[in-house]
Formats: C-alpha cells, structure tokens, sequence
C-alpha cells in the first residue's frame, strides 16, 4: 500500500460498533468537525432492536429527550418510525411523567442507516475490530480480524452484548453477539490484555411470535394517545400510521409448565454465571420469586407496519424451545401461536466503568472511550445517552476544548454516568425516576429549556434551532408573570360558573396563578375566565400550570441544588496523595486513591467515603491552597 493510501487510513476519531451508542457517537463526532469512521460487524444491521422494539419508557424516556434537545438522533428517528406513541404516568406528577413509542424495527434500523450513510465527516466501513493499538499510554487506532489497521486521535469502543457474547437456550449454548452474529472475543481478550478489570452481566430476550397465529379478539385492546407526543423538540407532528398493542396473562398452568422446565434452565441449574437484570427479571425468575402471583401480564407488541412479528413483553426465558412452546400456548390468546425466534439469555463481558473518567474517557490509556454495555448498563437509551457524550467529549479532548460534562443536577443522563463512574455497578445498570434525586427540576417537558443552550455552546446545535427555545423561555416567563397579575373578581357569573365546575365560590379576588394552584384547576378550565388563556400555545401554557403548580417545591429543590454544586464545584487536585491525609481511614485512603475522584462532591458519593473523611479532606484542601 502506498504512502497516500496509508494517509487517507488515518482518522480523527474512530467509533467501533454500530449499535445506538456508536450511532450517536459518531454522528456527534462527525457534526462537530471530525473526520470519523464507524467500523461494525455488519453494516446491516446499524441500530438494530435486539430486545423489544420500544424507545423510551420511565426515566428513559427523559434520557431521550435529553439526547434529542444535545442535538442527537434517537428522537427523530423514533418520531420517523414510531407505530404507537404513550405518555406514562400522566395522572402522576410531572416529575415522574415519561414518554414511551413502540417503533417499527427494520424502518428504524434502516432509517438510522440512512442517515448515517449520508452525515457528513463519516465514513462506515464493514470490520470486526479485534485490537485497540496503543502508542505510549495513548489510543493509537485499532486493528481488524483481517489485519486491517486504522489509526485515530481518539478511538470510542461502543460493542453492546457482543464483548465476549454466549447465547443460552435451555442446556444449549454457543457464541454469539445476538442470534444470528458472532462476538467479539478477542477484543475482549484484548482489554484484558491492556490491564482493564472484566467482569460478566446477562441480560436475555423474549421468542418473537408469529401474529397469523394469535387470536387477538380473546385479548384486551391497549391503544396509544390520541394526540401523539413527539420526543424531538424538532418534530411539529406525528403523522404515521399507528398500531394497538394486545394484553395478555400467564396463569396457574404456564407457571406450572416453566416449572417443569427448570431442571433444562440454565439459569437454574448454575450454567449462567453472569449477574442478571434485576428489574427486568425472566419469566422463569418471576414466577419462582414471587410464588403468590397467580398471573403475570405480558403486553403483546407488534415489531412493524409490513410483519406479523409479535414481541411478548414480559416472557424474557431462556428455557429450553419445547419448554417456551408448552408455556406460550397456555396463554390466552396464544392457543395455536407459532414461534418465529426463540427467546435466549446471553452473557456478555463488561468493564468496571469506575475506570472512567466523568467524559467516559479511560483512565487507563487517553483518548479511549468506553460507551454503552461495555460499561454495565442495559437498554437502547442508557447506551445512547454514553454514545453522545463520548462523541462529544472526544472531539472537544483532541481539539484541546474543555470537555463537556453533566452533573446530577442538569440532566438525567448526568445522574446516569455520574452513578457509573463514583460508585459502579454490580448488576446491569437502568434508569429510574427514583435515581434523580432532582427529578422535579429534571423532567421531560423542560428538557429543551434545560439543554438546549448547551448544545448551542458545543456546536451541535444552529442558531435557528437555539432561538426558537430562547423564544419558548421568553414567552413562558411572559405568561407566568400574566398569570400572577391577571385577576379575577368574585361576580355573580363568576361564582355561577364555579359552582357549575364543582368548585368552592370566590368570596375575594384572586390572580389566575392563585386560581390555578387549587385542587382539580387546570390551565385548560382559565379560558372560562381569561379569554387570552385559550389562546397561548399547548407548550408555554404546559410549563407555566407546571411551574406555577409546584412553585413551591421547585425553589426547595433549587436550594437544595446550591448545597449541591457547592461540594460539587469543589475540583481536588490531580496530583493529591491521600495516603499523607491525617484522619483518613485506610478503607477510605483506599477507595479515594483508586477512584481519583475530580471533586468533592463525586468523592462524597463513593460507597465508604463519610461526611467526616469529606471534612477532613476540605481541611487538606484548605492547606494546599485549594
């Protein structure tokens, strides 16, 4: 190969893996700037669902949002291909409400591949990446099964289940990265070999069904929103075609038959050794965990527009494929029901993501990015929330910016790492609503007013996109100090129409905001009053009931916030030996020494680390002249 070819071979950043960590990451890579390369194991299967074709959920619904309002791709294209859209928990909260779409599985993977194919800076290139070449105790670029090397400023690994993947079904098992691909073990050998700490996760999928042979008329009907609810602040209106979902039940006889089947799991007879999901338990773990449930719901999913493809949600197993057959057709519903694909466990290597730094940079070798399952977590939304910070964290290391980091208290995505990086994980890690200790200021319907003027900062982001949110905050603040002023006067034909709405007569003026914080008011019930209210867009007008409602808690929450960054803006010295610290304990010493955490408030949520070793440490600090 001639010198001119070996330099068209180099490469800012190279992301290894197609799946939804290394889509975001090298379409954020490849929008800032960089010329980036995206090596997977086939470039057919980009962004493919290996588990339920559903984006979003409880709290993974704001992670997309989050990745959406960064300048990210997963709510677009989930917008482009969704087949049902839900908004969860609406009759809780804000703080708890979350957005969920079933997609249609190959138009999101195809859709995802076009737009890959035609970024700008990014080339895709078919390779199964066995080896991270390292110069000096800095990434130098990766090398291929067939020898291939292309070398790189910065290399992001994005593998999901395929580091050192096997596929169990009942007493069977073989290699594999999901059914149908290989693994990739000697990447996994590789790390190993570089001095990273392995460990080994499982996680499993349901057998997909074949809807000819479904009776849906014995099954209750679960239909999406009327109105769809888009994740992308981007996306004005849904107008696909939308699908129901079906709900069905196991019962006494399907639990008996999985009981049965035991003595061929391999998960019960000692063969899976990988620490399992626990909130996302099999079929099998759910009916041997909770022995007084009668019945466990499945949900019944459709995979897309143009297939009779069924997932049934809530019947992940690993049994064997005759146990799987026996237990389906005990459901109602499922009588005469044809598997199409087996359901399966795999086991899957990860890496102690406490080896990373806040960016998901290593701390063992610069410029290497871990993203995705290779740090513990478990879902399409965990993994592409890492993707899109590593990107971005990349370009900004090898274009000597600061590099972009989000704390607990700006975005869920920041609860996310900031849990991977200070205390681990010893299970597959998900996100919850009950992990944001903020979550009343982090909820889904502000995400764009949250983060939008920081990805305008990075550059990922236009000035179209930036104004229009500067626009939405002008006009909120514009409404609520309406809402404060307005007045309305306890008159005959005012009270006549409380009366007429259940609620308690006026007997003093009131501001429409005051009106509006009572039990049972909503924004929608002002317009009897306040004609201007009927006219305000559905956005502001959300964000003003919100904001007006919880006001309250919301400013608690924000003192609460000021505590926080105190300790969190609080950097501790690169170079500090905590060995010298008088006071420490040597657990602490031990942990502080091993994590090197950035600040004090990351150090204070190291498992062991007490407020009293925080204090001591400030002290320290102090004499250092920090």
């Amino acid at each position: 190969m001639s010198r001119s070819q070996l330099q068209d071979r180099k490469y800012e950043i190279i992301v290894v893996g197609g799946g939804h960590a290394g889509c975001e990451a090298s379409l954020a890579a490849s929008r800032l700037g960089c010329k980036t390369l995206l090596l997977t194991m086939n470039l057919d299967t980009i962004a493919f669902m290996s588990c339920n074709p559903a984006v979003g959920g409880l709290a993974k619904g704001q992670l997309v949002k989050e990745i959406d309002a960064l300048g990210g791709e997963m709510g677009k294209n989930t917008d482009a291909t969704a087949i049902q859209f839900r908004r969860l928990n609406m009759a809780k909260g804000a703080a708890v409400r979350s957005s969920r779409a079933q997609v249609d599985r190959q138009a999101y993977r195809l859709k995802m591949k076009e737009v890959l194919e035609k970024q700008e800076n990014l080339e895709l290139k078919q390779a199964l990446v066995e080896e991270i070449l390292v110069d000096e105790n800095k990434v130098a670029g990766v090398k291929t099964s067939i020898g291939e090397k292309f070398c790189a400023q910065a290399v992001i690994i994005t593998p999901g289940t395929f580091l050192n993947g096997l596929i169990h079904i009942g007493l069977t098992n073989f290699p594999a990265g999901r059914m149908g691909d290989s693994p990739a073990i000697k990447l996994s050998d590789n790390l190993k070999q570089l001095g990273f700490r392995i460990g080994r996760f499982k996680t499993g999928t349901c057998p997909r069904l074949d809807g000819k042979t479904i009776d849906f008329s014995k099954l209750k009907i679960q239909q999406g929103d009327d109105i769809p609810f888009p994740f992308s602040f981007t996306t004005k209106q849904v107008t696909r075609f939308q699908l129901p979902c079906y709900i069905t039940y196991t019962n006494s006889k399907t639990h008996q038959i999985i009981r049965e089947g035991l003595d061929r799991s391999p998960l019960y007879t000692g063969i899976i050794k990988g620490t399992g999901v626990r909130y996302c338990p099999s079929i099998e773990d759910k009916v041997m965990k909770f022995p007084e449930r009668e019945r466990h719901q499945i949900f019944l999913e459709p995979e897309g527009v143009n297939t009779p493809e069924v997932y049934p949600n809530g019947l992940a197993t690993s049994l064997p494929i005759d146990i799987q057959f026996r237990m389906l057709r005990s459901i109602e519903g499922l009588e005469k029901v044809e598997i199409m694909r087996p359901g399966y466990a795999i086991e899957h290597d990860y890496v102690d993501p406490t080896e990373l730094q806040p960016t998901l940079e290593t701390k063992l070798i610069k410029n290497l990015y871990f993203c995705g399952q290779i740090n513990g977590t478990t879902g399409y939304e965990e993994a592409a929330a890492q993707g899109l910070i590593g990107g971005i964290n990349a370009v900004l290391k090898i274009k000597n910016r600061p590099p972009f980091i989000l704390d607990r208290s700006e975005a869920y995505i920041g609860v996310l790492i900031d849990d991977l990086v200070t205390k681990g994980t010893k299970e597959p890690y998900r996100m919850f609503t009950s992990r944001a200790e903020y979550r009343l200021i982090l909820r889904e319907d502000n995400v764009d007013l949250r983060l939008t003027e920081k990805a305008y900062g990075i550059g990922l982001i236009g000035e179209m996109r930036y104004q229009e949110v500067e626009s939405k905050k002008r006009a909120i603040e514009n409404e609520l100090a309406r809402l404060k002023e307005a007045k309305i006067f306890p008159d005959s034909k005012t009270n006549e129409k409380f009366s007429e709405l259940g609620w308690v007569a006026l007997r003093s003026p009131v501001s429409l905001a005051e009106l509006l914080r009572r039990p049972g008011v909503s924004y929608s019930d002002l317009k009897f009053f306040d004609k201007r209210s009927g006219e305000v867009p559905l956005e502001v007008s959300e964000q003003a009931e919100i904001q007006i409602r919880y006001e309250g808690y919301i400013k608690h929450q924000e003192q609460e916030i000021e505590k926080f960054k105190k300790l969190e803006n609080r950097k501790i010295p690169a170079e500090i030996d905590y060995q010298e610290i008088v006071g420490l304990s040597n657990e602490v010493r031990e942990k502080l020494s091993k994590m090197r955490p950035d600040s004090l408030g990351r150090a204070s949520r190291i498992s062991g680390v007490t407020p009293a070793a925080i204090a001591i440490l400030m002290v320290h600090m102090k004499r250092m002249g920090r």
